[in-house]
């Protein structure tokens, strides 16, 4: 097969990378997919260490390579980039591949009140390479870092649930509720947080939520979009674009697997990228 024509591998520890897969649909239309949420072992982020989540990433890659010749990698998940990545891009040096952290950068140049508030999981916000980008924007914006124990697993569980006759009574609200409130006053005056750093894909998906707290003037920061555009950059570099009268973006260049329970993917797949339930699958990754 042309190499140009195989799919883009996207990893996550769970369902929360589906929010970059919909950007990166956005961004290459015409390009396969083949999405793998480790939900068997999700979150990797509340309690696991960087050991396990290291050899699962390496494991997924050597499954996403031989069974489905995926000719770049999209690590969609901040914990296991943090976690692994360097060892990723040692070990299988020939694949391109494209992480995430979180968006600092850009949330410390939109800021005007020079507060910038961060949620994520405690893993990826003690890890060494958090550690390093917060040194590197010393003195361009004063960061309040809120790690959100459990917020990933309830997303995570709640997406298969029916949607609540009322929204505010449910574990997912009630945890962004209790770690909004923790981090201070969110507004543009002196003083406020006036940009809220998504630090975790599943966050995406309680974005409505967090925004009925923070307010309307409140910038919140995520990765999807620079994610993808990073992608096509690094595929046009190694000529890997698909052309673009090739696969069209239908639910048949799309592959969802799960190594958990089948229902959840297929509901956030429905509920979120508007793809039908065959499109989604189990496998089995020791």
């Amino acid at each position: 097969m042309n190499p140009a024509a195989q799919p883009i591998g996207v990893f996550d520890s769970g369902i929360g990378g589906l929010s970059v897969l919909q950007a990166l649909r956005a961004e290459l239309p015409h390009e396969r997919f083949v999405y793998l949420a480790d939900s068997g072992n999700a979150p990797y982020g509340d309690a696991r260490g960087d050991a396990f989540v290291s050899a699962r990433t390496h494991a997924i890659t050597r499954y996403l390579r031989a069974q489905h010749h995926i000719k770049a990698l999209v690590v969609a998940c901040n914990t296991a980039t943090a976690a692994a990545i360097h060892e990723v891009r040692s070990s299988q040096p020939d694949l391109p591949l494209v992480g995430l952290e979180p968006a600092l950068k850009p949330a410390a140049v939109l800021s005007k009140t020079g507060r910038v508030g961060v949620i994520g999981t405690r893993s990826t916000l003690t890890s060494d390479k958090f550690s390093r980008l917060l040194a590197s924007l010393a003195g361009q914006a004063e960061f309040v870092i809120q790690p959100c124990d459990g917020l990933a697993r309830a997303i995570e569980h709640g997406t298969a649930q029916p949607l609540p006759a009322d929204p505010n009574a449910t574990e997912t609200r009630a945890l962004c509720a209790r770690y909004i409130s923790a981090m201070g006053s969110f507004g543009t005056e002196t003083g406020q947080i006036d940009t809220l750093v998504l630090g975790c894909t599943h966050y995406v998906f309680v974005a409505d939520e967090l925004r009925a707290l923070v307010g309307p003037q409140v910038h919140l920061i995520e990765t999807g979009e620079p994610v993808a555009r990073q992608t096509r950059r690094l595929l046009h570099k190694d000529a890997l674009l698909a052309p673009e009268e090739g696969a069209a973006k239908a639910p048949a260049s799309i592959r969802l697997l799960t190594t958990g329970a089948l229902a959840p993917l297929q509901a956030a797949a429905q509920r979120w990228l508007q793809l039908p339930p065959d499109c989604c699958g189990t496998v089995t990754i020791p």
